[in-house]
Protein backbone atom coordinates (compact mmCIF):
# COMPACT_ATOMS: atom_id res chain seq x y z
CA UNK A 1 0.00 0.00 0.00
CA UNK A 2 1.82 3.13 -0.82
CA UNK A 3 0.82 6.13 0.71
CA UNK A 4 2.19 9.89 0.73
CA UNK A 5 2.14 11.74 3.99
CA UNK A 6 2.82 15.04 4.99
CA UNK A 7 3.76 17.06 7.93
CA UNK A 8 4.97 20.72 8.93
CA UNK A 9 1.91 22.56 8.59
CA UNK A 10 0.31 25.02 11.11
CA UNK A 11 -0.40 28.60 12.32
CA UNK A 12 3.01 31.30 11.63
CA UNK A 13 2.54 35.16 12.19
CA UNK A 14 3.07 36.70 8.95
CA UNK A 15 6.82 37.03 8.24
CA UNK A 16 7.18 33.54 10.01
CA UNK A 17 8.74 30.66 8.19
CA UNK A 18 7.38 27.14 8.13
CA UNK A 19 9.29 23.49 6.80
CA UNK A 20 6.57 21.12 5.14
CA UNK A 21 7.79 17.35 4.38
CA UNK A 22 6.42 14.60 2.70
CA UNK A 23 7.11 11.27 3.06
CA UNK A 24 6.10 8.51 0.42
CA UNK A 25 5.83 4.71 2.20
CA UNK A 26 5.13 1.40 0.88
CA UNK A 27 6.13 -0.94 -1.97
CA UNK A 28 7.38 1.66 -4.32
CA UNK A 29 10.09 0.89 -7.22
CA UNK A 30 10.68 4.45 -8.34
CA UNK A 31 9.54 8.03 -8.01
CA UNK A 32 9.68 10.47 -10.84
CA UNK A 33 8.66 14.07 -10.21
CA UNK A 34 7.47 15.64 -6.89
CA UNK A 35 5.66 18.47 -5.43
CA UNK A 36 3.68 20.79 -3.81
CA UNK A 37 -0.24 21.98 -4.34
CA UNK A 38 -1.92 24.42 -2.59
CA UNK A 39 -5.66 24.57 -2.07
CA UNK A 40 -7.65 28.36 -0.55
CA UNK A 41 -11.27 28.04 0.04
CA UNK A 42 -13.26 28.63 -3.10
CA UNK A 43 -9.99 28.95 -5.10
CA UNK A 44 -8.91 25.93 -6.95
CA UNK A 45 -5.73 23.87 -6.15
CA UNK A 46 -2.88 25.20 -8.04
CA UNK A 47 1.48 24.31 -8.40
CA UNK A 48 2.94 25.94 -6.12
CA UNK A 49 6.72 24.22 -6.70
CA UNK A 50 8.06 20.87 -8.01
CA UNK A 51 10.96 19.06 -8.34
CA UNK A 52 12.12 16.20 -10.60
CA UNK A 53 14.23 12.98 -9.14
CA UNK A 54 17.49 15.12 -10.89
CA UNK A 55 16.85 17.87 -8.57
CA UNK A 56 15.53 20.30 -11.19
CA UNK A 57 12.82 22.76 -9.90
CA UNK A 58 9.96 25.42 -10.80
CA UNK A 59 8.08 27.52 -8.52
CA UNK A 60 4.78 29.37 -8.61
CA UNK A 61 5.72 33.21 -9.50
CA UNK A 62 4.14 34.34 -6.38
CA UNK A 63 6.70 32.24 -4.06
CA UNK A 64 9.69 33.15 -5.87
CA UNK A 65 12.16 33.81 -3.57
CA UNK A 66 10.35 33.05 -0.94
CA UNK A 67 9.94 29.22 -1.02
CA UNK A 68 12.60 26.37 -1.63
CA UNK A 69 11.80 22.64 -2.82
CA UNK A 70 14.09 20.06 -2.49
CA UNK A 71 13.68 16.25 -1.66
CA UNK A 72 15.66 13.17 -0.42
CA UNK A 73 15.55 10.33 -2.86
CA UNK A 74 17.13 7.78 -0.67
CA UNK A 75 13.87 8.81 1.92
CA UNK A 76 11.70 8.96 -0.60
CA UNK A 77 10.74 12.92 0.55
CA UNK A 78 10.30 16.41 -0.76
CA UNK A 79 10.31 19.43 1.51
CA UNK A 80 9.15 22.87 1.02
CA UNK A 81 10.57 25.44 3.03
CA UNK A 82 8.30 28.55 3.30
CA UNK A 83 10.08 31.94 4.18
CA UNK A 84 8.32 35.36 4.51
CA UNK A 85 4.89 33.91 4.74
CA UNK A 86 1.77 35.99 3.54
CA UNK A 87 -1.30 35.56 4.98
CA UNK A 88 -2.72 35.09 1.04
CA UNK A 89 -0.47 31.90 1.46
CA UNK A 90 -2.76 30.65 3.65
CA UNK A 91 -4.27 27.30 2.01
CA UNK A 92 -4.19 23.44 2.41
CA UNK A 93 -1.34 22.05 1.28
CA UNK A 94 -0.88 18.93 -0.52
CA UNK A 95 2.30 16.60 -1.66
CA UNK A 96 2.34 14.97 -5.01
CA UNK A 97 4.55 12.25 -6.48
CA UNK A 98 4.63 10.65 -9.67
CA UNK A 99 5.68 7.13 -9.11
CA UNK A 100 5.70 3.07 -10.10
CA UNK A 101 4.39 1.21 -7.07
CA UNK A 102 6.08 -2.36 -7.34
CA UNK A 103 4.82 -4.82 -10.05
CA UNK A 104 3.04 -1.54 -11.82
CA UNK A 105 3.74 -1.10 -15.65
CA UNK A 106 3.07 2.71 -15.50
CA UNK A 107 4.43 5.68 -13.35
CA UNK A 108 0.92 7.56 -11.96
CA UNK A 109 0.26 10.40 -9.99
CA UNK A 110 -0.07 9.77 -5.93
CA UNK A 111 -1.58 12.51 -3.56
CA UNK A 112 -1.08 13.20 0.25
CA UNK A 113 -4.17 14.03 2.67
CA UNK A 114 -2.85 17.66 2.98
CA UNK A 115 -1.74 19.75 5.87
CA UNK A 116 -3.33 22.98 7.02
CA UNK A 117 -1.45 26.35 6.87
CA UNK A 118 -2.54 29.41 8.07
CA UNK A 119 -0.33 32.38 8.07
CA UNK A 120 -2.35 35.24 10.48
CA UNK A 121 -1.30 37.65 13.03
Amino acid sequence: QVQLVESGGGLVQPGGSLRLSCAASGSIFSINAMGWYRQAPGKQRELVAAISRGGSTNEADSVKGRFTISRDNAKNTVYLQMNSLKPEDTALYYCKADLLPMGALQFRPWWGQGTQVTVSS
